[in-house]
């Protein structure tokens, strides 16, 4: 594609990297056929082809309105595109770089200005979350039924196992995660005590970032990577074998640490190695012995593939291939590439095109009749969890009830 990107921002790092980008598209279209919110509303500016023309007529300097605005808003950033791109367009950088310079051109309606700024302040934060979280419980009754059904249900977190292993990893205990979903870490850290290794919390990490990164707050993103580096450090240092992350979102983001500070004379090298150490629980056990987590019940469940996990992190079919390994019997799910309309915020920001994806997504789940629906992401767990007829869970809840199993 050719570009003619205005001088004054190809003169900056961000208009370089965005020109690169746009240069390697080739607009072959391939894109649209994998695209969540292409297929649902069949307009072409509500694909990844359309949307990268916008972006380009911005930054080479024509009229930005809110329709420009909305059509990139609407986008789930979910990757698929990126899976399916013959080029390796790195879509989600361009997305990245086009939505901050909307931002600051278009002023948003004050309500919807208000809800974003909110997210930023309460999400990244689990205290103010928590709080949050616990008033609307006591309200509940008297709020409208769409916003009852969002509510997750009250999770109180189990001791972790008290370990001293050789090994260890490092572990993101995430905001929202540890808030909602609390015993996913504590299912990692007993499955991990069993394979001989210690999960370790380091004091002072937060955020990993995403928030903040895909509502066009990037200077308030780069300080929460900065904050989890400086955390982890000293135990990198002392040699951690992985930074485990548990919520496939979060981990898309960490790994992308490197790249995303790349520029910062300060955080750039050890950015990089944080990076290079970031793993999905996936990449953690499929190397190891899972000979005594064999499921007893070989239970029927389906697996739910987070575009954070499959796309994001292009780590496909991993976590299905650990789960059969361990004699789950795992049903077939249709269009397992499309999203689920979590998404981050999406579900708060685009509620009618979420729970479009939604039904969508608890249908082909369900199609098969499981017992359970499992997956690798609190957003999505959450997500499915408000309108799902069976339980959802993360995975590794699944392999640490086998260990309870074998105790009893």
């Amino acid at each position: 594609m050719q570009t003619t990107l205005l001088q004054s921002f190809l003169s900056t790092p961000e208009g370089q990297e965005a020109d690169t980008i746009l240069r390697s598209c080739v607009h072959c279209g391939f894109c649209t056929a994998t695209c969540p919110t292409y297929q649902l509303l069949g307009d072409e500016l509500d694909s990844p082809r359309g949307r990268i023309y916008l972006i380009k007529q911005v930054l080479e300097g024509q009229p930005v309105t809110q329709r420009t605005q909305r059509h990139l808003d609407r986008c789930l950033t979910c990757r698929s595109c990126e899976t399916t791109c013959p080029s390796g367009v790195n879509y989600s950088r361009l997305l990245d770089i086009g939505r901050v310079v909307v931002e600051r051109e278009v002023k948003r309606q004050p309500l919807a200005g208000l809800m974003r700024w909110g997210l930023r302040r309460v999400l990244p934060y689990p205290r103010r979350f928590a709080a949050l979280l616990g008033l609307a419980r006591v309200v509940k009754p008297l709020l409208p039924e769409k916003m009852k059904q969002k509510l997750p249900p009250t999770e109180v977190a189990q001791p972790r196992p008290a370990t001293n292993h050789a090994r260890t990893v490092l572990v993101l205990e995430g905001c929202a995660q540890s808030v909602t979903t609390p015993n996913t870490n504590v299912a990692t850290a007993r499955v991990l005590d069993h394979l001989g290794i210690t999960l370790v919390s380091p004091v002072g990490q937060g955020c990993c970032g995403a928030v903040s990164q895909h509502l066009s707050a990037e200077k308030e993103a780069a300080g929460f990577m900065r904050r989890n580096i400086d955390a982890w450090w000293p135990h990198v240092e002392a040699g951690a074998e992985a930074i485990l992350v548990t919520a496939s979102g979060c981990g898309a983001q960490v790994k992308e640490y490197g790249y995303l500070l790349q520029h910062d004379p300060d955080y750039a090298e050890k950015a990089t190695k944080v990076s290079a150490l970031a793993k999905d629980l996936c990449e953690v056990l499929e190397n190891e012995s899972l000979d005594n987590l064999v499921s007893k019940t070989g239970s029927r469940i389906a697996y739910h593939s987070p575009c954070s996990l499959q796309h994001g992190q292009q780590l496909a079919g991993r976590v299905e291939a650990i789960l059969i390994r361990l004699g789950f019997d795992l049903t077939s799910v249709a269009d397992s590439h499309l999203c689920c309309g979590s998404a981050g915020t999406y579900s708060i920001l685009q509620p009618e095109l979420s729970q479009q994806l939604l039904k969508n997504k608890l249908v082909a789940l369900e199609q098969g009749e499981p017992e359970q629906i499992v997956t690798a992401n609190v957003g999505c767990q959450l997500h499915l969890g408000s309108c799902a007829n069976r339980p959802v869970r993360h995975w590794i809840e699944l392999v640490a009830d086998e260990l309870e199993g074998s105790a009893g």
